[in-house]
C-alpha cells in the first residue's frame, strides 16, 4: 500500500534543499582556500592538473563544475549554439544563421480571428506578410492588426512551439 504521496512530497522537497546547501556551502568553502587547496580540489572535480594559479579561475570554474554536477550541464541545444559561435570565431567566418525553433517554414500561413475577422499572416523566407505589407517581426505584424504591442508568437499560439518539439 501506498504512503502518504504529500509526506514523500515534501520528503523530496527537503531533500531538494539540503542539496541545494551543500551546493551554497562547497561554493563559499572555495573563498577560503588557498591556492594549492584550489589546485587539490580542481584535480578531485576534473581528475587532472590545474591548467593555472590564478586563484580567481580557479573559483570561478570549480565553481561552475560544482554547479554543474548538482543541476546538470547545459542544454544540447546551448551546446550547438555556443560549438556554431565558437567555429565562427575561430575561422573569421559567419557561420550559417540559427533559425528560431518556434518560427514555421516560409510559406506557412498562421491564421488568428481578431475582433471578428480571420487574420492571415504569412511567413517569408525573411520576414511576415499580412495584407500585402512585409514586417520584419510576427511581432510587428501583429501590432499592424491590433494597434498594441503583443508577442506575435503567443499571438498566435506558438509561444511554446520550440518546447512542444523537443
Amino acid at each position: 500500500m501506498k504512503k502518504n504521496a504529500r509526506k514523500s512530497g515534501a520528503k523530496a522537497t527537503l531533500t531538494g534543499q539540503a542539496a541545494e546547501v551543500d551546493v551554497l556551502a562547497e561554493l563559499a568553502a572555495l573563498k577560503a582556500m588557498t591556492v594549492p587547496e584550489l589546485q587539490s580540489k580542481w584535480r578531485v572535480m576534473f581528475g587532472e592538473h590545474a591548467p593555472n594559479a590564478s586563484r580567481g579561475n580557479l573559483e570561478l570554474r570549480i565553481g561552475y563544475r560544482i554547479q554543474e554536477l548538482a543541476h546538470g550541464g547545459i542544454k544540447p541545444a546551448t551546446r550547438r549554439t555556443l560549438d556554431a559561435l565558437a567555429a565562427e570565431v575561430a575561422t573569421g567566418a559567419p557561420g550559417p544563421l540559427i533559425a528560431d525553433p518556434r518560427r514555421p517554414i516560409p510559406g506557412t500561413k498562421l491564421v488568428r480571428e481578431w475582433q471578428g475577422e480571420e487574420q492571415v499572416v504569412t511567413v517569408l523566407t525573411e520576414g511576415f506578410e499580412w495584407q500585402g505589407r512585409r514586417f520584419k517581426s510576427l511581432s510587428a505584424a501583429v501590432r499592424a492588426i491590433t494597434g498594441s504591442h503583443w508577442n506575435g508568437w503567443k499571438f498566435f499560439g506558438l509561444a511554446h512551439g520550440a518546447e512542444a518539439r523537443s
